[in-house]
């Protein structure tokens, strides 16, 4: 007494099935295109040009400090808790906050040092980088 193809679903992929979601996007083109932005001016090279130059956000929580521990009396600035950039990195952020502040600095473990209270120097060139830095250590 069973009754074929009553109130089941085929499983053939036939036509029942046949909806796609995504066959709307078929004609968008490539998915690396951007669609014009808002002010006019459709060109993708005028608009790239200035995204391209704003660096990505949100790169991590920078903690910046100041110790003078182990250093003989010295004030130290020190920038700690980098995530997921490399040595070459950290020493052109070095630099750039060397030449900033005027003064010395050096990457050691990881972490980059400038030397004398530089908190606010430190602070201006990680979030122009586009990390959060968080002042810390009074």
């Amino acid at each position: 007494m069973s009754r074929p193809d009553k109130g089941k679903i085929a499983t053939d992929g036939g036509g029942g099935l046949a909806q796609n979601p995504f066959a709307g996007l078929a004609g968008l083109g490539s998915l690396g295109a951007l669609p014009p932005g808002p002010g006019g001016g459709g060109a993708v090279g005028a608009g790239s040009a200035a995204k391209a130059a704003v660096p990505e956000k949100n790169r991590g929580r920078v903690d910046v400090l100041r110790t003078t521990a182990g250093r003989g009396g010295k004030t130290v600035t020190v920038a700690r808790g980098f995530v997921g950039i490399g040595g070459p990195e950290k020493e052109a952020l070095c630099k750039k906050m060397r030449s900033a502040a005027g003064c010395g600095g050096t990457v050691k473990d990881g972490e980059i040092e400038i030397q004398g209270d530089q908190r606010e120097v430190v602070a201006r060139i990680l979030r122009e980088a586009g990390f959060r830095p968080v002042l810390a250590g009074g």
